[in-house]
């Protein structure tokens, strides 16, 4: 990171720009499909001026930008986890400014009104709230399994709304496909479209959600008020209520055994057979399916 002087060096001011330059440069065509992905906050992370702003001032021990694994109580101190936690907050900060000019474009050239904008993550990060950084699949908690998602119809549709239903990354292209009036092409897919959720016709999608590394033993399912996790042989198994507690502190897999069964007898034949291994070196550490959070339609 040292190469990087000024916030608009850093990755996601690149890739931002190169967008609106795509963007002005294919006006001419009525119909686009534009893919921008800016990268951070990844790790590294060493947010520049003046994002770098939510560390604590007094801190005076070393700049730990890159996390490690296991629990970070054996090799940060308390004050360097909230210092990494800092700078985690500094390097979104420095996202959401380059997707603000983004969208600023996108008014400025035209687009903003008569299109589909969505915006999400790919996975959530976590930052000690069990005791360890970086994902993993022994971390299936909802600071990695949810993440931001927020769709933007034409026109502001449905707009100002948030939901609470059960989705999940599958689950988006068949609902854009759907919104395009390509619902023809859905069958061969995995996911389902969502639409009756965004437009107020259903209240619900998916009454549970699965999570699960390919190569990883520790299976998860979610739905809206539990979250059941599956260990390896020899490990207690979790169940959190997540209305009650959000955080997933309190195991109540000994209080509740009826609740901890049902859920497990959901999780079906795919999670409870062989481990498949996934394709490539990336499929050894991808989440095998992460619920999104629940979609926020924007009207702004």
């Amino acid at each position: 990171t040292d190469e990087i002087v000024s916030a608009g060096d850093t990755f996601p001011a690149r890739v931002v720009g190169e967008a609106i330059r795509w963007l002005r440069n294919n006006r001419v065509h009525q119909k686009v499909f534009l893919w921008v992905d800016c990268f951070d906050p990844h790790e590294p992370w060493d947010p520049p001026r003046p994002f770098d702003v939510y560390t604590d001032p007094a801190y005076s021990g070393p700049r730990l930008i890159l996390p490690m694994g296991g629990f970070s109580r054996t090799w940060a101190t308390p004050s360097e986890v909230q210092l990494m936690r800092g700078l985690y907050a500094g390097e979104v900060a420095l996202v959401d400014h380059w997707v603000g000019q983004l969208f600023q474009a996108l008014r400025e050239l035209g687009y903003y009104d008569d299109s589909i904008i969505v915006v999400m993550a790919d996975h959530g990060h976590p930052l000690g709230d069990h005791g360890k950084f970086l994902k993993g699949a022994d971390r299936l908690y909802s600071e990695l399994l949810r993440v931001p998602f927020v769709i933007r119809l034409p026109g502001g549709r449905c707009g100002g709304e948030r939901t609470e239903a059960l989705v999940q990354f599958q689950d988006l292209l068949p609902t854009l496909l759907d919104l395009l009036g390509l619902s023809s092409s859905l069958g061969a897919m995995h996911g389902t479209s969502f639409r009756d959720v965004m437009e107020r016709r259903s209240d619900e999608h998916r009454r549970a959600i699965v999570a699960g590394y390919h190569e990883g033993v520790d299976r998860c399912i979610r739905t809206t008020t539990w979250s059941y996790i599956e260990r390896p042989a020899g490990e207690p198994n979790e169940l959190y209520h997540l209305r009650d507690d959000p955080k997933e502190q309190r195991n109540l897999v000994e209080t509740y055994p009826d609740e901890a069964d049902r859920l497990a007898r959901l999780f079906g034949r795919y999670y409870r057979g062989r481990r498949r291994r996934g394709k490539g070196i990336q499929g050894k550490y991808e989440l095998a399916s992460s619920g999104l959070e629940e979609p926020v339609l924007g009207s702004g």
